[in-house]
């Protein structure tokens, strides 16, 4: 459940599955209300292979609630508070399952987050033909396999995970997508994060650092609307400068305010189609892998 909107509500179910190197866990999720679950209605199953082991999973969509309603809790009940909390650290516990899946095949993973069309899977694509690395991606949004499809054009590999009406991603949802990737041949595993500029904020994925995009068209004042979100950046890249001369957008704003609402942040300028300032963000990325 997102504590900022009330998001992915419903039952509380468990599953149980097994890695290539014979660990089985289990994963216990609480939801209120009617809950929203990716892909389609009706019975079906699918496997997957870890190593050297086959298993299935069985799934029983009944009616037509695969996009159901959307249910929003008075967060200012006491009740409510007590369950949002029992999600968020449940959530945690499996960002922290995780981060050691990753580490453990030594993997830098970063969470891509931003509002629509900041120019997320522009950058995807950039990186990925323009660097030597192995790249993955989670791909999350709410309809469709467009984004995961421009990752595969563009060279890299590709899980896409269609949330319903859920309007971010959690650790729950990642793990099961980094099922779906060769991890044992990655160097890098990008999350792109549902687009929104609220609720994803709220969720550790397991990553290893936050990036924000905020797009030139967007404005300048972001940050200030939006705070928790560029909080929780560990970099924030201001996207397609190219467009600069366009817009009533100060890059001196955003440094200014990013410095007083989050000091920690880096910050780089760049733009995706040109390649302006993308070797900055290449270097970004080599910087933090090596020193895993």
């Amino acid at each position: 459940m997102c504590k900022d909107c009330g998001c992915s509500l419903g039952d509380t179910h468990s599953h149980e599955h097994t890695h290539a190197d014979g660990t089985t866990h289990s994963h216990h999720h609480d939801h209120i209300g009617e809950h929203v679950h990716t892909h389609i209605s009706g019975f079906h199953s699918h496997e997957h292979t870890h190593g050297d082991t086959t298993h299935t999973h069985e799934h029983d969509h009944s009616g037509e609630h695969a996009h159901g309603h959307h249910t929003h809790p008075v967060l200012n009940e006491s009740k409510t508070i007590e369950v949002i909390e029992k999600i968020l650290s449940a959530n945690d516990k499996e960002a922290m399952v995780n981060r050691e899946h990753l580490d453990k095949h030594k993997i830098l993973c970063i969470n891509l987050m931003s509002s629509p069309g900041a120019g997320k899977t522009t950058l995807l694509e950039s990186t990925i033909k323009n660097s030597n690395f192995k790249i993955g991606v989670v791909e999350g949004d709410l309809e469709t396999n467009q984004d995961a499809n421009r990752v595969l054009k563009a060279g890299g590999i590709a899980h896409q995970i269609s949330t319903g009406q859920t309007c971010h991603l959690d650790a729950f949802m990642v793990h099961e997508g980094l099922h779906h990737l060769p991890l044992e041949n990655l160097d890098i595993v990008f999350i792109e994060n549902v687009g929104n500029l609220v609720c994803p904020a709220s969720y550790d994925v397991g990553s290893h650092f936050n990036v924000v995009l905020l797009s030139v068209p967007e404005g300048d004042d972001k940050i200030s609307k939006y705070p928790v979100m560029f909080r929780s950046a560990d970099l924030v890249i201001v996207t397609k400068i190219s467009l600069l001369p366009h817009f009533d957008f100060s890059l001196e704003r955003i440094n200014s305010e990013i410095r007083k609402l989050n000091p920690k942040a880096d910050i780089i300028a760049l733009d995706s189609k040109t390649g302006d300032g993308l070797e900055k963000w290449l270097n970004y990325i080599k910087f933090k892998k090596d020193f895993r």
